[in-house]
């Protein structure tokens, strides 16, 4: 191999066979555990506290605005964390509960600011023209914080 291929060779990032890429440690759950409030769990990426392990010490404490956009995400943050919570531990019947509750506020809440703002997805019906390319999109935040 001559030195402009053993140059290069090293750019394609090969492992030697049967490498670990990682080492995951995955803290187990005890059966209702305690959870965050959901906007809290929203910003510590976890609603569940014991899960909530910092990389580095480094805290994520900024709390977000709240708009109808922001609740939209705090309870799609809360529905997706209990569900993976009820994949390991169906019979918790509280955890269900909360899924539930969290699944009706945020099938309320996405037809509420469909009414006043805009569809969330192409999905969601609406009346009047085509309008799904309209701004601002949902994800625009300066121009979301007023809706």
């Amino acid at each position: 191999m001559n030195a402009r291929n053993q140059h290069d060779h090293g750019k394609e990032g090969r492992l030697p066979a049967m490498a670990y890429l990682a080492n995951p440690y995955v803290p187990f759950q005890l059966e209702n555990p305690p959870k965050y409030e959901a906007r809290k769990g929203l910003i510590r990426g976890t609603l569940f506290p014991g899960l909530d392990l910092p990389f580095m010490g480094m805290v994520n404490n900024k709390e977000k605005p709240v708009t109808p956009m922001t609740e939209l995400q705090t309870m799609a943050f809360a529905i997706q964390e209990l569900a993976l919570y009820l994949d390991t531990h169906r019979d918790d019947k509280d955890a269900l509960e909360l899924y539930q509750t969290y699944q009706k506020m945020y099938h309320n809440g996405m037809m509420e600011y469909s009414k006043k703002c805009r569809p969330l997805n192409h999905k969601t019906p609406s009346e009047g023209p085509y309008a799904w390319l309209d701004d601002p999109w949902p994800w625009e935040y300066c121009a979301n914080k007023e809706a």
